[in-house]
């Protein structure tokens, strides 16, 4: 944040108070000075003491991914004075605490001095608020780090080193070890924690109640093995990921951004419930100096093993992240913090915390100074492109996505024969869309997004445009590259008819909705024909507001509940999960009503579809009139009363080509049948009357066993 910024922020929020709610006995507060801002709380002329805004000098980021601004107001001796709630966008009224509770904890912090502010982080002095446990850790640790770090500005207190002598990582020390030895020298930070340690650590906390509801024994087992490494230290991600997944988390890092690796198993789960309801992990937070870090669901990625062959195998393994926002060296002392949480009471908890110290091995680091060799080496032989040790490593889920798109195009190029066996059919196209779902959308994730089309124009447009950026995520690139070719032929139908996990979803949960004997409703054509366009005008203003503001239209994106529902499994903050499910449910009585309606990625596809070159879909000329029952039975209503086939909208499901071979359900085919039948009824007749030689009418047994007839 810049020096105006802070300044701003803070002159705005000193505007509503009075300054002796902050500092008693003040009568006037100076302008905010310095970087971050900090204003000086007068009494006439003289200096009481002083006043900032937590935010500017920690981070106070909650549950809602924004911060927490409390004023907080010191003496010159370093004691808290005063404390104001001033903004806030945490969920906590939702979850049924009264902000009232929320104040009494803040102002529970008046009289804490700055000598105890180390304590007050591992025991804040009240009672965390029970049911919004991560938004008053938030608050405590914000107010005791921020309050250390003011006191050392304000005594001038110099840095622990001089920032030219500070250590630095040398992207080119170390080589790939085993789990054994990589734990063995401290380049994987453990912590073992066991029943008993735990019980002695509530019984040492003051609180009787949680002492008095100690972990029962079991069979030896731990109750958490926790294991943490910076995985963005070359040697160590290499290592741990393994060389192609390491190259595609370099990929994704920013310049001097980090990561980490936390793995555990135990009775005892490190990711909290937090996670579950809120998109915060709650129970671990990332510890340097004065600053404190919590991850959110968009820092975090879940991996199913790591690489050593000799590592055990973890009930628990997440790929984090650390936002850009937080400055983190992992060339300097950190801690990873575990907090333990007990029930104490219906709805009260007791809380303790246990530290996993963390110092890079020297191994890994190079002191500031002449270049060394090793850069020299690096600077002469430069690495293959990222992109391809990440197209190498997922060899194995590329071919399974070619294999699939092979099939596809075999569906769709041999659709006569498979549309002539409806059976075959349903059941190839039922197989083809769970593959779609649960492979491609749950497990790969591979779902694609309106975003991407914002991001390609955005770099088009900007001139940044790289293929390499684009080729980070090979599932992505093929599907987007399949869909390009698919318009060509048969329009938006071959991605949001086939290859759509969203759309492959909402297709059984239409199927449930029949099994359970629910109502399929058909709108009248003419509010159907007028809902079609809002899926268009969503797009189009996504669009138009990506122009503007890239992250802006990236959170207005939302209204795709693709994320939700297919990338995090609606494991996420519950107004995305109600939006996702409210978009689904109408599939149980209207067949992909989201798809219909509403997706701004089916119009984005739906424009440049109307390129396509070839036209698969037959028809007779009974179609639409007198016959209306492709246009009746169309799952998504894409053909017009008339018979016509609406491009934008088809879906390319093949519906109506099984109904055009089908002489038993269409109409045309039906009379054809009929009339083969009666050729094929008077076959016997006509034979008799060649070998006889009789005219057909003296042939026929019907005539000549009844005389009357003639």
């Amino acid at each position: 944040m810049s020096s105006a910024a802070a300044e701003d922020r803070l002159g705005k929020f000193l505007a509503d108070v009075k300054p002796a709610e902050l500092v008693p006995g003040s009568d006037r507060l100076g302008p905010p000075e310095g970087r971050p801002a900090l204003a000086t709380a007068y009494a006439g002329s003289h200096a009481l003491g002083s006043v900032w805004l937590n935010s500017d000098w920690t981070d106070a980021t909650g549950y809602s991914g924004k911060p927490i601004d409390i004023l907080i107001g010191m003496n010159p001796s370093g004691t808290l004075t005063g404390l104001k709630l001033v903004e806030h966008h945490e969920p906590i009224v939702l979850v049924g605490i009264a902000e009232s509770k929320v104040r009494a904890f803040i102002d529970g912090y008046v009289g804490a001095n700055v000598g105890d502010a180390g304590r007050l982080r591992e025991k804040p002095p009240v009672d965390i608020v029970s049911g919004a446990t991560v938004s008053m850790m938030v608050i405590g640790d914000s107010i005791t780090r921020s309050q250390l770090k003011v006191a050392q500005k304000l005594a001038g207190a110099p840095s622990e080193r001089a920032a030219s002598e500070a250590p630095k990582v040398d992207p080119n020390a170390g080589a790939v070890e085993d789990w054994r030895a990589l734990v063995g020298d401290g380049s994987v930070a453990r912590l073992n924690l066991g029943v008993d340690a735990v019980n002695v650590a509530f019984e040492r906390s003051g609180n009787a109640a949680a002492a008095a509801r100690p972990e029962p024994k079991d069979d030896g087992g731990s109750f958490i093995d926790l294991y943490v490494a910076p995985v963005s230290v070359p040697a160590i991600g290499k290592s741990l990921l393994g060389e192609a997944e390491y190259a595609n988390l370099a990929a994704r890092l920013k310049p001097g951004q980090q990561a980490l690796l936390v793995a555990g198993g135990g009775r005892y789960s490190w990711k909290g419930s937090g996670y579950v309801r809120g998109g915060i992990f709650d129970r671990i937070a990332l510890i340097q100096a004065d600053a404190t870090t919590r991850f959110h669901d968009r820092d975090y990625r879940r991996l199913g093993e790591l690489a050593p062959p000799d590592a055990p195998s973890f009930d628990e393994i997440g790929l984090f992240i650390v936002p850009q926002s937080q400055a983190f060296d992992p060339a300097q002392p950190w801690r990873l913090q575990l907090l333990v949480q007990r029930a104490t009471g219906a709805l009260e908890k007791a809380f303790v915390t246990f530290d996993t110290e963390y110092r890079l091995p020297e191994k890994y680091l190079v002191k500031r100074g002449p270049t060394s060799p090793s850069a020299v080496a690096t600077a002469a032989s430069p690495e293959p492109a990222i992109w391809m040790s990440v197209w190498r490593a997922r060899a194995t889920e590329i071919a399974t996505l070619g294999v699939a798109l092979a099939i596809l195009t075999g569906i769709f190029f041999f659709q006569t024969l498979l549309t002539k066996r409806p059976k075959l059919f349903q059941r190839l196209r039922l197989g083809f869309l769970l593959f779609t779902l649960v492979w491609l959308g749950w497990w790969e994730h591979a779902q694609l997004s309106v975003v991407n089309v914002f991001a390609f124009t955005g770099s088009l447009m900007s001139g940044a445009f790289r293929w390499d950026s684009f080729l980070l995520d090979p599932l992505v690139f093929i599907l987007w590259t399949a869909v390009a070719v698919g318009m060509l032929f048969w329009g938006r139908g071959s991605f949001c008819g086939w290859l759509c996990p969203f759309g492959a979803l909402q297709e059984f949960i239409g199927l449930v909705g029949a099994r359970l004997r629910l109502p399929k409703l058909t709108l009248p054509w003419g509010l159907h024909e007028r809902l079609w366009p809002l899926k268009y005008i969503l797009f189009l203003g996504l669009f138009g507001l990506s122009l503007h503001d890239l992250s802006l239209a990236e959170r207005a994106a939302e209204v795709e509940p693709f994320k939700t529902a297919i990338v995090l499994h609606f494991i996420r903050d519950w107004p995305f999960v109600a939006f996702a499910l409210a978009m689904l449910a109408p599939a149980l009585l209207i067949e992909r009503f989201y798809c219909r309606y509403l997706c701004p990625l089916g119009a984005a596809l739906a424009i440049p579809g109307r390129m396509r070159m070839f036209d698969w879909l037959r028809r007779y000329k009974e179609c639409g009139s007198p016959c209306g029952r492709c246009a009746f039975e169309c799952p998504v209503n894409a053909i017009h009363p008339e018979g016509h086939i609406n491009p934008n909208e088809c879906i390319q499901c093949l519906h109506c080509q099984v109904l055009y071979y089908d002489d038993h359900l269409c109409p045309h085919m039906i009379q054809v049948r009929l009339k083969k039948e009666r050729i094929a009824a008077q076959g016997p007749i006509l034979t008799a009357s060649l070998k006889s030689k009789q005219p057909l009418a003296q042939a026929s047994p019907a005539r000549a066993s009844d005389p009357t007839k003639d």
